[in-house]
């Protein structure tokens, strides 16, 4: 896949001379919504006998409008995950646009004009929800005017979960927040994963009897709530069972700061400095303030069961998907 990196205004030969269909949307989870626009344009991409390409852009498009801080915004999927995503669904072309003011305020005909026609798509496929501009004139409905017969027009109808819902990038942030990751890696299509680097912490897991990898993760990254939960974590290409806490190690002191540390079941390698990937299965409990170390380890001992019995009840927990390949 070649990730193709455009601030406007762009220099045409930034631009592969070739047909293209584009898939339109910033993509924020790559969910099973997001999925079936991408699939969808894949398939144009055979009838057309062009390319697979897929637009996203460098940050949310709020930042700019809503004037929201992009230090505190958190995505389902940073930069280097939507990246590894688009790749394992087969997409040819990852144009990733810096959404700066002279982007976004692009007028309707304008953007088409230069961002489908300008990147020789020969169709186009997005949600029923996708906008390039005011609502009211920029929707997949008013499309075709702009287009004037220039390139085919696919929209895809919302994708609904098993109780109904429509599968959202919001319902997906609103799952982890309160711990159903049942329900967010339902709608994902895969089990909701984010990467980091091994650091050292203080080292009081290991004197516990229960050593844990400190995970630093990238400011951005969209975490679950605070508590303890079942894990897979994969080290030096191999994945491996664990549980893991977010939060602040409360039972020890007061105004810590949030930690991600993760025990690695039947793992005794030292890993500091390791980039590591650590897949979220399941919640276990909320983060508890212990009356002491005894009652801690009581109920550590009670966390290693309960993910033990999870993966024996979910054996195919730590196998990878098409998508996760």
């Amino acid at each position: 896949m070649e990730i193709i990196n455009i601030h406007h205004p762009y220099k045409q030969e930034q631009i592969p001379n070739e047909p293209i269909v584009l898939a339109l949307g910033f993509f924020d989870g790559v969910h099973k919504g997001h999925q079936q626009v991408i699939l969808e344009a894949k398939r144009q991409a055979e009838k057309h006998n062009a390319k697979l390409a897929v637009m996203s852009f460098n940050h949310h498009p709020s930042i700019v409008f809503q004037k929201l801080d992009a230090e505190t915004m958190r995505y389902l999927s940073i930069m280097d995950r939507k990246i590894e995503l688009m790749e394992n669904l087969g997409v040819d072309y990852f144009y990733v646009i810096e959404f700066t003011y002279d982007f976004g305020t692009l007028k309707p005909q304008e953007f088409v004009d230069q961002y489908i026609v300008g990147l020789h798509a020969k169709a186009v496929v997005a949600g029923f929800d996708y906008t390039y501009g005011p609502k009211t004139i920029a929707d997949m409905a008013h499309l075709p005017q702009y287009a004037k017969n220039r390139f085919a027009i696919v929209e895809v109808s919302p994708q609904v979960s098993e109780n109904k819902e429509k599968i959202s990038s919001t319902r997906i942030r609103e799952a982890l927040a309160t711990g159903d990751l049942a329900k967010a890696n339902s709608m994902l299509g895969y089990t909701y994963q984010f990467g980091g680097h091994v650091m050292h912490g203080d080292a009081r897991g290991r004197e516990l009897g229960f050593p844990t990898a400190n995970i630093k993760v990238q400011k951005n990254v969209r975490l679950p709530k605070t508590g303890v939960y079942v894990v897979s974590i994969r080290v030096q290409g191999e994945w491996y069972q664990g549980m893991a806490s977010i939060g602040y190690n409360i039972t020890f002191e007061k105004d810590r700061d949030k930690t991600i540390e993760v025990n690695i079941l039947n793992f005794n390698k030292m890993i500091y400095g390791e980039e590591v990937e650590v897949r979220w299965h399941h919640f276990i409990r909320d983060e508890v303030k212990f009356n002491g170390i005894e009652a801690l380890i009581e109920q550590l001992k009670q966390d290693q069961v309960d993910t033990e019995t999870y993966f024996r009840e979910n054996p195919a927990a730590l196998e990878t998907t098409e998508l996760e390949r």
